[in-house]
């Protein structure tokens, strides 16, 4: 197993890895001590190239993360497959499996500055179209990864749609089951729109080099106050309120005489 960690640049081509020597074990290597660094780890009994984004990395490191891994690939001739290592929590098998193999010599190497080739301006047109995801299949396949440490998702946004996550009811005959799922707020407008109510953390999840959806996540205790709308709102009523179970069948009981009230009206009116 090697270990490349991902470096930034200041000049052209902007990124270099650097392979970690130090260490016996990948877990030496990845630990809460190496907050905010990318790394590419290279399996070469599974010939697998894992992306490794700590939690405060970068966005552009980890873009770099991406090319540089790709490089790796036509390194090793193609036979290698580039993997996602943040797809899994810590506490999955195939993480805590990774983070116990030994780190040993290997023939990839560091990808340095003449490994690139100086980009010549205007040579190629570059197709910067996007297209949305299917709805269904991009929410299911976010949700396979796992949620950050102390952050609570405040909003999804897949395509033009935006969502947020809500407590549901799935079934309340033998016992309350309640479940957090996406639910939809409605399309965002046209142009642009600033999310400044929070200090948000985002999380950017791509599949098949195509965007699958935008994650906004909020500290577990942040306490800022969010922004009041200036708009007038109507807001519908939920007919899924919680609810006691006894209050819904005593609802449906048929008493064994009417309340002394109720008699006394009905003998008024007839008279």
């Amino acid at each position: 197993m090697q270990i490349f960690e991902v470096i930034e640049r200041v000049e052209f081509p902007f990124m270099e890895t650097k392979e970690v020597i130090e260490g016996v074990l990948v877990s030496d290597i990845i630990s809460d001590a190496s907050d905010g660094k990318v790394f590419l780890l290279v399996d070469h009994d599974t010939k697998r190239i894992w992306t490794y984004n700590e939690p405060q990395s970068s966005l552009k490191v980890q873009i770099y993360g991406g090319i540089l891994a790709g490089m790796l690939r036509q390194q090793l001739k193609l036979f290698y497959r580039v993997y996602p290592l943040n797809m899994h929590s810590q506490a999955d098998t195939e993480f805590q499996e990774l983070m116990n193999k030994q780190l040993g010599p290997g023939r990839a190497k560091s990808i340095e500055e003449k490994d690139f080739s100086k980009k010549t301006p205007d040579k190629y047109i570059i197709d910067t179209s996007i297209q949305n995801p299917h709805l269904k299949k991009a929410i299911e396949y976010i949700n396979q990864f796992p949620q950050p440490e102390n952050l609570i998702r405040r909003f999804i946004i897949i395509g033009g749609q935006i969502f947020t996550d809500e407590e549901v009811t799935e079934a309340f005959v033998k016992e309350e089951i309640i479940s957090i799922k996406p639910v939809k707020l409605g399309r965002l407008n046209n142009g642009f729109t600033l999310f400044k109510d929070h200090n948000y953390s985002t999380r950017l999840i791509i599949k098949d080099r195509k965007i699958q959806g935008l994650e906004l996540y909020i500290k577990k205790d942040d306490k800022s106050t969010p922004l009041e709308l200036q708009v007038p709102v109507i807001y519908e009523e939920k007919f899924n309120k919680p609810g006691s179970l006894e209050d819904l069948i005593r609802a449906f009981k048929i008493p064994d005489q009417l309340p002394k009230d109720n008699i006394e009206e009905d003998s008024t009116k007839k008279e």
